[in-house]
C-alpha cells in the first residue's frame, strides 16, 4: 500500500503532516483567460466571496493565480498580475488564516504576495521562470510547489515528445529539488508535482498517474492537478466540462491510494469526501 512514509510539509509558520490526511487545494483564478473559469473572479469582491466558498467546501490551501496557464495563454507583465491577485491575497489575509498559495513563476509578484502574508508559491516553470525565485522563496521561508512542464503554455501542447515521459519528468523534478535546495530552501518545504496536462498528451497523462508509486518514493510530497482537464473528457468519452466532474474525483481516490498527498481542484467538498472515504479505509486498524 502506497502513502504510509511520514511526510510533512514545513511552511513558513506550521508544519503539515501528510502522513495519512491529504489536503484539499482549492483553484481561484483571477485572470480573464483560464481556461474553466476566466473572468469570473476578476473582481475583489465575487474572488473574496468565492474564497469564503472554497474554504467553506473544505479547502484547507488557497492557490490563487493571476496568469493563465491553459495550452496557448501569453504571458502578462508583473504589474498587471500584481493588479489581479495583490488586493486578493491583502483582503484574504486581512479575513483568514487560511494558508494562501500563489501560482506565479515571477520572483516580483511573489516577493509583493509574501510579504502581504501569502505562505506558499507554487511556480509551475520550477524555478527556471525567474532567477530570483529562488532566493524570493529561501528568504521567506515560503513552502515551494515545483511543477513540471514541457516547454510553456503558448507551444506546450504542440506535439511533445518524450523517451520515457516517467523517467524525464522525475529526473527534472529531482534536479529542480536539488537546485531549489542550493538556494538554501528546507528540503521539508518543498513538494513536487508532474504537471498532467502540460506538456503531455494522453497516453503521458496517463503514464504518470500509473507510475505514481515511485514519485512518492521521492522525498517530497506530491501535489496532483487534474481538476476540469480536458484528457478526462476524452478517457470518459463525455466532452463537457460538466462531465470531467466525475472521473476527476475518481482520480482523486485512485492517486491519494497510489500516495498523492495534495490535490488541487476547483470543486473542494466532493474532492474531500473522496479523500475522507479513501483514507479511511487506507489507514483502517486491521482488527477492526
Amino acid at each position: 500500500m502506497c502513502g504510509l512514509r511520514t511526510k510533512e510539509w514545513r511552511i513558513r509558520r506550521k508544519e503539515l503532516d501528510l502522513s495519512q490526511h491529504g489536503i484539499i487545494v482549492g483553484i481561484l483564478n483571477v485572470t480573464p483567460d483560464s481556461f474553466s473559469d476566466g473572468g469570473q473572479y476578476q473582481n475583489t469582491d465575487l474572488a473574496m466571496r468565492h474564497c469564503f466558498e472554497l474554504i467553506e467546501e473544505g479547502a484547507e490551501i488557497l492557490d490563487i493565480g493571476g496568469e493563465s496557464t491553459r495550452p496557448g495563454a501569453q504571458p502578462v507583465l508583473s504589474e498587471e498580475e500584481l493588479r489581479r491577485v495583490l488586493p486578493v491575497v491583502r483582503e484574504l489575509r486581512r479575513q483568514s488564516d487560511i494558508l494562501i498559495s500563489i501560482d506565479t513563476s515571477k520572483a516580483e509578484v511573489a516577493r509583493h504576495c509574501l510579504d502581504e502574508g501569502a505562505d506558499i508559491i507554487n511556480d509551475v516553470t520550477a524555478l527556471r521562470g525567474d532567477p530570483e525565485m529562488g532566493r524570493v522563496v529561501a528568504e521567506s521561508k515560503a513552502g515551494l510547489v515545483l511543477m513540471h512542464m514541457h516547454g510553456s503554455p503558448p507551444t506546450m501542447q504542440d506535439q511533445p515528445e518524450y523517451q520515457n515521459v516517467v523517467e524525464e519528468v522525475l529526473d527534472f523534478l529531482r534536479r529542480q529539488a536539488h537546485l531549489a535546495v542550493s538556494y538554501g530552501i528546507d528540503p521539508m518545504s518543498i513538494v513536487l508535482d508532474p504537471g498532467i496536462g502540460f506538456g503531455k498528451t494522453i497516453a503521458h497523462n496517463v503514464a504518470l498517474l500509473a507510475a505514481l508509486p515511485l514519485f512518492v518514493e521521492e522525498p517530497h510530497p506530491i501535489l496532483i492537478g487534474v481538476s476540469r482537464k480536458s484528457f478526462l473528457s476524452t478517457l470518459s468519452g463525455v466532452p463537457s466540462i460538466e462531465g470531467r466532474f466525475w472521473p476527476g474525483i475518481a482520480l482523486t481516490s485512485f492517486c491519494r491510494e497510489r500516495g498523492a498527498q495534495l490535490f488541487r481542484v476547483h470543486e473542494p467538498r466532493p474532492h474531500k469526501q473522496a479523500l475522507r472515504m479513501t483514507e479511511a479505509i487506507l489507514y483502517a486498524s486491521p482488527h477492526g
